[in-house]
């Protein structure tokens, strides 16, 4: 547990990753671990996401690989299998966050309500994924949960940008999750991947710049 908040106040941002096919994963990988970021989650909806998961897990070992996206316990088990490091899933299952436990991997359940975020948190959750965070106000959500819940480790997603990733972890959140901030699609349409590496180093660059509590 303290291994993986100890990850996210390093790093602070997680690079989500939901591709077509394997190539284009690998390619997007590769070049945010580029631009510096350490934390990637293959959505369990990707194209072959065990295998690109294996193949990150052998190429990249100083970074963490995990995967998101999980619904089902069969779709926990073959992501633990192909070497998953971590696990968010879009919502609070008490089965899902019991079998993580079990196999010592960090498991982050998608919750918005309070209600959510404690019953993720008492059911034994490594953090929370606050999901979709701009639907109750992004950052303004993340500050006003901070007095009766700071204790808990939230990770915005769903409204995180490159504009404001920074605010949310002033506003309290130990890290935030990207997806298609980080990529936007005329670049990859471009294959224009030093842009996009650049984007990531410059958000590494800002986030590194701020202390959390947890």
């Amino acid at each position: 547990m303290q291994t993986w908040l100890s990850s996210l106040q390093a790093h602070r941002a997680i690079a989500v990753l939901r591709t077509p096919n394997l190539e284009l994963g690998r390619t997007l990988a590769q070049t945010v671990i580029a631009g510096g970021m350490r934390l990637i989650e293959i959505t369990w909806n990707s194209a072959e996401p065990a295998k690109l998961i294996a193949e990150l897990r052998e190429t990249f070992p100083h970074c963490l690989i995990g995967t998101g996206t999980v619904l089902t316990l069969l779709d926990l088990e073959n992501a633990i299998a192909c070497g998953s490091q971590f696990c968010f899933t879009p919502h609070v299952n008490a089965d899902l966050i019991k079998k993580a436990i079990q196999a010592k991997i960090p498991i982050i359940p998608g919750a918005l309500t309070p209600t959510e975020i404690v019953t993720a948190w008492q059911l034994g959750a490594s953090a929370v994924k606050v999901f979709p965070v701009q639907s109750l106000g992004g950052t303004d959500y993340i500050k006003s949960l901070q007095g009766p819940l700071g204790q808990i480790p939230l990770i915005p997603t769903g409204g995180v940008t490159l504009e404001n990733a920074l605010s949310f972890i002033q506003s309290g959140a130990i890290a935030v999750g990207l997806s298609g901030q980080l990529f936007p699609a005329n670049l990859i349409e471009s294959e224009n991947w030093a842009v996009i590496k650049k984007r990531v180093e410059v958000l590494q660059t800002n986030l590194s710049l701020v202390q959390n509590h947890f």
